[in-house]
């Protein structure tokens, strides 16, 4: 695959994720544009080499249904040659020499072990009807790349409307863009290929699997290291090692005024008290049940 763009989803609100992301993609070597779908009208100054991107025919849509903004994403099947992330995201290597030599569609995630969360039980009988193997074509709707055009615009609302209720979801699941691009890149028939289950067996993107201070140590042969790390969940948490990927791209004020907005001292306290007695509660296991 020849990447052409990289697209994500933002609004103010996410300014800071989209600032670590954005750089830490330039720092990879990729000088890709970025297209940024608007979540909504809060937008922002965009750094150089970044646009606004929008479907107006989708968008006008999406808000008719009164779908969740993160729908807006379907507008990623109506172009091509791109990688889609969420903002909670940080390059470690260049994905256009990591996607190269891969053609269709693409993932890096570990969801063909956790296929409930891309799935409804509309979607589910669906997918099994396309495939026995049906789960090692899930994928995280936070992370995908696709070197092809799935859908025009008006196909895709077609589509989508055929494929009510996990497409068009009648009120606003948080999460209702996971099940509903799962099926609709699985009714293209398009070939998935997911990273972790084909060469080069990528260790895991997600940011959850690394909890410990040596997580590097999954790394050590630099070819199995992910080209990007994900939270899709989890909290970019300076006590958490593995969010220094994170912390590094931004400055020391903003970094303030991430622990300000999402990490507030009264949180911060409750999750040190919280981990001072889950320590100490399993020291106490540990003796009682020690050897005498």
């Amino acid at each position: 695959m020849q990447l052409e763009k990289i697209i994500t989803l933002a609004n103010a609100r996410t300014r800071l994720f989209f600032l670590a992301m954005e750089r830490s993609l330039r720092a990879s070597g990729c000088t890709l544009p970025l297209w940024v779908i608007p979540y909504d009208a809060e937008r922002f100054d965009l750094p150089k080499n970044a646009q606004w991107w929008e479907v107006p025919e989708l968008n006008d849509w999406i808000q008719r249904q009164n779908l969740h903004p993160f729908l807006k994403k379907y507008q990623c099947f109506t172009t091509h040659a791109y990688q889609f992330v969420d903002t909670d995201v940080i390059f470690l290597r260049n994905p256009q020499t990591i996607l190269a030599p891969y053609a269709g569609f693409i993932t890096c995630c570990g969801h063909w072990h956790n296929v409930e969360a891309t799935c409804t039980s509309q979607s589910l009988s669906l997918l099994k009807n396309i495939s026995t193997t049906w789960q090692k074509q899930s994928f995280n709707a936070g992370q995908f790349a696709c070197e092809s055009i799935l859908y025009t615009a008006e196909n895709l609302k077609a589509k989508a409307l055929s494929l009510s209720p996990t497409c068009v979801p009648a009120a606003k699941p948080y999460f209702s863009d996971q099940p509903a691009l799962n099926l609709l890149v699985a009714c293209t028939k398009i070939k998935v290929t997911n990273l972790t289950l084909s060469e080069p067996f990528l260790e895991s993107s997600w940011a959850g699997d690394y909890p410990g201070e040596d997580f590097e140590r999954y790394w050590k042969h630099p070819e199995k290291m992910p080209y990007l790390i994900h939270w899709a969940g989890k909290k970019m948490d300076p006590s958490v090692p593995i969010s220094r990927l994170f912390f590094q791209y931004l400055t020391q004020a903003e970094k303030e005024s991430y622990l300000a907005q999402y990490m507030p001292p009264s949180v911060s306290l409750f999750t040190r008290m919280y981990k001072s007695l889950r320590v100490a509660k399993n020291a106490f296991k540990d003796s009682f049940f020690a050897p005498l």
